[in-house]
């Protein structure tokens, strides 16, 4: 698959790039690597997303140049969608995007039974940008720096920092190949990590005062409302993290974080350490993602939602 993934790259002129909406490290590091390499090899490519870039990612090679409106999509000659497990998840122009001539799809998420037949899934990567990392490598045959520095940020954030464990040997090899081809370690992870607008800290404070810890200290749960938002201007991308933070808890298995939606449902992000499956929770409400780190969307009130998370976390549990 990945020679007639080439060679479609070798015969089009002109690429879209996009992926999932509520964008993350993985979904930007890697349009934005792939953005880099097309360009190189003399292509026009284009990326979009439905979403804003989110600020911690704003200073990655290329971010300013991302659009977030869709003008015209037939004027491509092939589209990739990376780091998404259904075309659908591109979010509104879903349809339209699907009418590309060639749509390629690269991914690494269990729950992706490939939608389109130029598709490269590898549930085993640490990441998307990791699967990237190969087919960039034959596409130029070198690793510019503005390239090295974007998929090492997918494979980062991805990996929780190389701590998930999705992180493999090959992860590691294809970091350190990253690092000799420029992408500084130390200045992305302090750019992504320890660059925190204040709003962010202070929403932290009001998200920690809802922790509640069920069935013997094995789930920790916590929620955002619109109110806390409004009353600190502050987005939903600030919430990024924090249920990365439950799950450093003493004891706790399974960490929650539910957000209030405008709508009448809740967003869902979970989180494990080894001993529960969170992609199949996040299945049972139609969501999806990795082993230790999954989300869903679960229509009603947060009070009803928290109720329905709280039990079948509690089914799952060992």
């Amino acid at each position: 698959m990945e020679e007639k993934i080439l060679e479609i790259v070798r015969k089009c002129r002109s690429f879209l790039i996009t992926s999932h909406i509520r964008l993350d490290g993985d979904a930007i590091g890697s349009e934005l690597a792939l953005y880099h390499a097309l360009r190189r090899m003399g292509k026009k490519a284009v990326v979009y997303n439905e979403d804003e870039t989110p600020e911690a990612y704003g200073f990655l090679p290329g971010a300013e140049e991302i659009v977030h409106t869709l003008d015209l999509p037939e004027r491509f000659e092939a589209v990739f969608v990376l780091d998404c497990s259904e075309l659908d998840r591109v979010g509104k122009e879903a349809a339209r995007i699907g009418k590309i001539g060639r749509v390629i799809n690269i991914d690494h998420h269990i729950s992706n039974n490939g939608f389109t037949e130029w598709s490269i899934v590898r549930p085993a990567a640490g990441s998307t940008g990791e699967i990237l990392y190969g087919l960039i490598r034959k596409m130029l045959g070198t690793v510019p720096t503005e390239v090295a520095v974007n998929l090492y940020g997918a494979i980062m954030t991805d990996t929780g920092s190389f701590r998930y464990s999705n992180t493999g040997s090959e992860t590691f090899r294809i970091a350190g190949e990253l690092v000799a081809w420029g992408a500084d370690p130390r200045w992305i992870a302090e750019k992504v990590y320890e660059t925190k607008p204040l709003v962010q800290v202070l929403l932290l404070g009001k998200v920690i005062g809802t922790l509640k810890v069920c069935f013997d200290g094995q789930l920790g749960i916590v929620h955002v409302t619109r109110r806390m938002l409004e009353d600190l201007d502050a987005l939903p991308e600030h919430t990024e993290g924090f249920v990365d933070m439950i799950r450093t808890i003493q004891g706790i298995e399974v960490a929650a974080i539910i957000r209030e939606l405008p709508s009448d449902a809740c967003k869902v992000s979970f989180r494990s350490k080894d001993k529960v499956d969170v992609e199949k929770i996040a299945g049972l409400f139609g969501g999806g993602g990795h082993v230790n780190a999954s989300a869903c969307t679960i229509p009603g009130p947060l009070g009803e939602v928290r109720k329905k998370v709280i039990r079948a976390v509690g089914k799952a549990l060992p």
